[in-house]
């Protein structure tokens, strides 16, 4: 799998293989990374070398404590990667923001409705497409101005689902 590591303005593409090498930037590393308990510590071995690493979550952002050293970091994988540049995946501060089928499919459900507030990150559309579902989520907090679809409708690739303004 393949991931986007977002630290600061430093972009790093993760790759992780079946066999536990990791590649960063396509170098090569042997990483074992294990949770310690029920916490949010954890043993991270990299290269030979031994740390203790505090991860914690919140919206989508991970804190990373590190060597005495905090860190945020915003981490996509490559299938957020490509719905979110065929969504259109930019989401401006205000203004519309119209939320596109990524691919050909079924509404399979509309959990929102019209004047319903939504936060980033929140689902507004799940999508039947080869057999998965896709959770297409609003890309910033807003109002659903129209909803386009409904639950049982087929739609084509980069049709309007829903607008949120």
């Amino acid at each position: 799998m393949k991931y986007i590591a977002t630290v600061g303005d430093q972009r790093y593409t993760i790759e992780i293989g079946k066999d536990g090498q990791v590649l960063v930037d396509g170098r090569p590393h042997q990483v074992d990374f294990r949770s310690i308990g029920e916490t949010s510590l954890y043993s991270l071995l990299m290269d030979h070398h031994s740390y203790e690493v505090f991860v914690e979550e919140e919206k989508g952002t991970y804190r990373v404590l590190l060597r005495g050293r905090l860190y945020e970091v915003q981490v996509q994988d490559e299938r957020a990667i490509r719905l979110a540049q065929a969504t259109g995946g930019f989401a401006p501060p205000t203004g519309e923001v119209a939320i596109k089928a990524p691919m050909p499919g079924l509404i399979v459900a509309v959990p929102v409705v019209e004047g319903q507030e939504v936060k980033a990150g929140e689902t507004v559309v799940i999508l039947e497409s080869m057999k998965m579902e896709n959770e297409l989520k609003a890309p910033r907090d807003g109002t659903v101005q129209r909803v386009r679809v409904e639950a049982g409708q087929s739609v084509d690739q980069h049709a309007t689902l829903v607008v949120l303004v």
